[in-house]
């Protein structure tokens, strides 16, 4: 095998790469796509922009991190035996560090710097291991931006700005020789930090006081506050370089004398492994199906009263957007949950288009056209249309009640709720679930820590010591645990999860498994027989209600809802017949014999003759009373009637007063008098000009056909294989064209050309090189610019020139394509290989 030049820069090792070790790369850092670099050298340029970093780093799991990070602590470069050492230490300690620990991180140690090296944080052979520079000012220390090793700076470092006498009064109290040049000086006192038998006799000889005091900075923070006077512990560690000053009032532990104390780990606890999973119970797989298909068929229902609520028109829209603190607490009491539970069926609905904005000047919320798509749906299949919006969705119904960072309230429905980190945490979470044995119900601690493992630079704050006074005058900093975003996204995914049904008694139900799995149809299939089926009958009862021993067909529930009033929920649910509910079956247009025929038709018990009496008397009075528009007059045939109305002390705000023996005029418009009499306990009925009753049938608004809002994902795009393999070769033919050899004509520059600048020839060259190319089959290189004025490099195999444009094969695009002479800025032949 021959020897090859190891790379001096990223782009060397990125040119170096396979072509399926490129789309790796793409793969996993798809910023670097937009747009497609035109070649290697800018490929490299853009991974090591300070965002494109970022980015990678969040995606890294908790050790591939602590790899990355003990390399910003480590020489540049460093050998893979020194990045090994700084994660097992050097075997010396106290034995915290235990040797399967070592063996762990010895096993794991290839995976995570192969993962590095992929997504080009890492290049280098194993004997020169280099970290990206931009990674390494985002994770090496400073004292604007500690370590996440908790590692100070290096002596050199700390020392660049001390005079050479203080230098030579640290030397003289550890016991070296002086030196007068400033550069051996901190040779020597690093030497004598890494030199582990010296700088255990040092310490022996160091006050106990002393030895506390580094035991609050040896893992971190390393900064220390000193006062003026600083006792003779401080004092010592501080004449001996083992506390080098910051600041006039600030000390930091230098970083060689800190890896002496830790037994060169550059971590307290190494995590090479991810945490397992605890289980919190065992639970029968199938109890599980039926608790989550119960759950599921409340679901259901529950997003069905609420379309109900809002079918006429739901609460109006606030100025800011979404529903107002009262809105929601009426929305609650309606659905009978507490508020931040009616918060995520509002999200849902919303987020599974079933709900929406009207549109109008008066804006509403109000059911989509889809709803009632939605609603002639099989319940299995209206489940998985729930679920699967939920799962894609990026509003985090959580947060409402919360404040944003001006410290405005957050509603439900408003503009601040989507979270693009959402659908990723919901399906990690219900991925983990999937991972264990069927029935297990996870602990929820130990799956927060696996999360944070997997993602520890969205995990927030890491837990910290508070901030306490050191011996001596000297404090360590901390600071207080903090809650992130992303575990409180796990939590809230955990208690979603079972109100929709998708967990069952804490553990993942077969049908949400299918979901997750096999898709929408399955899990269909997996649920509908779980699910109890819908009913054609109730049973009427002597005391005016009605038992629906389960759920009902859609055309019965929907009539009776209009004919009677929900009392009560649950397994089965109780219907009361009320005059009021009644003649609002008689507004609606039903006759009294309609309703006797439908109670008698669906009852699996005879209609009780109580029911009977309560709808024979409403529909005797009902309609007694016609109100019209005059601005509203009161008929009626019975003058006793309006006799009696008038005596009414209820009736003076309505100022009424009589036109004829059978009409009274009122002041108020017809719709605030119709409900007045109502409330008086009569049942009048509204009429048409032509003096015919008006029907008033169950209020339906829709709102205009709406598209669901579509989740804003985190970060860009997966690329497919097709897009990445075109990208491949694009980035290979623009470096191609970048870096390979050309031949210079006798005009042209003895120096070479500047990297990335497009090829300078006039016309007339142009057009003799390109039809010496077209005849010769020659490769040639030229500067294209497009119709958007877009600069590019391309290499091209001219086929055919005429008409004033070059038809070639674009080995960038790998396809023919053809370029209007007028648009190639210079052409350049490429020399031949040696």
């Amino acid at each position: 095998m021959g020897t090859t030049t190891p790379p001096r820069t990223l782009a060397e090792a990125l040119r170096a790469r396979g072509d399926d070790s490129l789309a790796g790369l793409l793969r996993a850092r798809p910023d670097l796509l937009n747009p497609v670099p035109n070649d290697i050298t800018q490929l490299a340029t853009r991974a090591g922009t300070r965002a494109s970093v970022v980015r990678a780093l969040e995606h890294l799991d908790r050790f591939a991190l602590q790899t990355a990070e003990a390399l910003a602590v480590a020489p540049d470069p460093a050998p893979y035996e020194t990045l090994l050492s700084l994660l097992t230490g050097d075997g010396l300690d106290d034995g915290e560090q235990h040797d399967d620990a070592g063996a762990a991180i010895t096993a794991a140690l290839p995976g995570a710097l192969a993962t590095l090296r992929e997504q080009a944080l890492v290049w280098g052979e194993d004997d020169r291991l280099r970290l990206v520079r931009t990674a390494r000012e985002l994770l090496a220390p400073s004292p604007q931006h500690p370590s996440p090793t908790g590692l100070g700076p290096t002596v050199a470092e700390a020392t660049a700005g001390m005079s050479p006498g203080r230098l030579q009064e640290i030397l003289t109290a550890t016991g070296l020789p002086a030196t007068h040049d400033p550069v051996s000086a901190v040779a020597a006192l690093s030497a004598l930090f890494t030199d582990r038998t010296r700088m255990a006799e040092l310490l022996d000889s160091a006050p106990v006081e002393a030895l506390s005091v580094l035991d609050r900075l040896v893992w971190g923070p390393p900064y220390g506050e000193v006062t003026p006077n600083p006792t003779p512990p401080v004092k010592w560690l501080r004449d001996r370089g083992l506390l080098l000053p910051v600041s006039t009032r600030t000390v930091v532990l230098p970083r060689e004398a800190a890896l002496h104390l830790r037994a060169g780990r550059a971590h307290r606890v190494p995590e090479p492994v991810p945490p397992a999973l605890a289980a919190a119970a065992e639970r029968d797989p199938q109890a599980v199906d039926r608790a989550a298909a119960g759950q599921a068929f409340t679901a259901l229902a529950t997003v069905e009263e609420l379309l109900k609520l809002w079918n006429g028109g739901g609460p109006t829209i606030l100025r800011a957007g979404g529903l107002s603190v009262r809105e929601l607490k009426r929305t609650a009491t309606a659905l009978d949950v507490p508020e931040p539970i009616a918060a995520f069926w509002v999200e849902l609905a919303y987020g599974a288009g079933l709900l929406a904005s009207d549109g109008e000047t008066d804006e509403r919320y109000a059911p989509t056209p889809a709803s009632d798509e939605w609603l002639d749906l099989p319940a299995a299949d209206r489940w998985t249309h729930l679920a699967t919006a939920w799962l894609a969705a990026t509003r985090t119904p959580g947060l409402v009640g919360g404040q944003d960072a001006k410290g405005r309230a957050l509603s439900a429905l408003g503009p601040e709720l989507d979270r693009s980190a959402a659908p990723d945490v919901r399906r990690r979470v219900l991925a983990l679930f999937a991972g264990l044995p069927p029935g297990t119900a996870p602990d929820p601690e130990t799956l927060l820590r696996r999360l944070r493992w997997e993602r520890p630079l969205r995990g927030g704050p890491a837990p910290a010591a508070p901030a306490a006074p050191s011996p001596g005058g000297t404090t360590s900093g901390g600071g207080a645990e903090g809650t992130d975003l992303r575990s409180r996204l796990a939590l809230w995914t955990l208690n979603e999860a079972e109100l929709l049904g998708i967990t069952g008694r804490g553990a993942l139900s077969s049908q949400a498994r299918a979901l997750l799995e096999e898709g929408e149809k399955a899990a269909a299939v997996r649920l509908a027989p779980l699910l109890p089926e819908p009913l054609d009958h109730v049973l009427l009862q002597a005391d005016l209600t009605a038992v629906a021993p389960g759920p009902l067909e859609r055309p019965l529930a929907d009539m009776l809802s209009v004919l009677a009033d929900v009392e009560s929920k649950g397994g089965a649910t109780v219907y009361r017949f009320t005059p009021g509910s009644v003649r609002r079956a008689l507004d609606a247009g039903r006759a009294a014999t309609d309703l006797h025929a439908f109670l008698a038709a669906h009852s699996r018990t005879p209609v009780p003759q109580p029911l009977s009496y309560l709808i024979d008397d409403v529909a005797r009075r009902h309609g007694h009373l016609r109100i019209g528009a005059a601005s509203a007059y009161v008929r009626c045939d019975d003058e006793a009637v309006l006799n009696e109305i008038l005596a009414d002390r209820r009736s003076t705000g309505l100022r009424l007063r009589r036109l004829a023996p059978t009409v009274l005029a009122s002041q108020s418009d017809p719709g605030p008098l119709l409900e007045a009499l109502r409330d008086m306990g009569y049942a009048p009925a509204a009429e048409s000009a032509d003096g015919d009753v008006l029907i008033t049938r169950a209020g339906a608004r829709r709102t205009p056909p709406r598209t669901p809002p579509v989740p804003v994902p985190e970060g860009p795009p997966v690329p497919d294989a097709t897009l990445l393999g075109a990208a491949v070769r694009a980035i290979r033919a623009g470096d191609t064209a970048a870096t390979v050899a050309r031949k210079e004509t006798p005009d042209s520059p003895s120096s070479p050309r500047p990297s990335g600048a497009l090829p300078r020839t006039t016309p007339a060259e142009t057009l003799a090189t390109v039809q010496a190319a077209a005849m010769t089959g020659a490769t040639v290189w030229i500067g294209y610019v497009n119709a958007d004025g877009a600069a590019s490099q391309r290499v091209i195999a001219p086929v055919r020139v005429e008409g004033g444009f070059v038809t070639a094969y674009d080995h960038t695009a790998d396809e023919i394509r053809t370029y209007p002479l007028h648009r190639i800025t210079g052409v350049a032949e490429l020399a031949e290989e040696a």
